[in-house]
């Protein structure tokens, strides 16, 4: 986390540190999965959904953007990795890179669905519960950055 505040301070972290979170902690599961069960079960799944929402909940406003089209490039993104590394994992070794990124979306698209629609509504709620979305933003893109950040001279 970016600040010390407490425990966890939601909206605070840039688009770029939420989407490298997303990448390291979407590898973490993979590589956990791969580990215990020699393939992706549904415990990938269920980890994926899990950060999905907790991707959401941590970018800030200005940022929403991002995150709201992450899941299904951060999933297709590691089944590509997953596919030139250790083709077996999503498909079956003789496939080829692009059937068996397909072969691995398809298997696993209900948590893709699943996680997409989970991270897109608490978004949507994120702009909802503040208020109208062009004012916020309006209000938040003028206001002057922190005093820690400038430079004393």
């Amino acid at each position: 986390m970016s600040r010390s505040d407490p425990f966890f301070d939601p909206g605070s972290e840039s688009g770029r540190q939420v989407v490298a979170l997303g990448v390291a902690g979407t590898l973490t599961a993979v590589s956990i999965d791969v580990a215990l069960a020699g393939r992706l079960t549904q415990f990938f799944d269920l980890c994926f959904i899990a950060l999905c929402l907790a991707l959401a909940a941590l970018v800030r406003r200005r940022d929403l953007f991002a995150v709201a089209l992450l899941p299904p490039l951060l999933m297709i993104g590691v089944f590509i990795f997953v596919a030139v590394v250790a083709r077996d994992v999503v498909a079956d070794p003789r496939d080829g890179l692009v059937q068996a990124v397909v072969s691995g979306v398809a298997t696993h698209g209900i948590a893709l669905f699943v996680a997409y629609v989970l991270c897109l509504g608490w978004l949507g709620w994120r702009l909802r519960r503040t208020g109208d979305l062009a004012a916020t933003l309006t209000r938040e893109l003028s206001e002057p950055p922190p005093e820690s950040s400038v430079k004393q001279a």
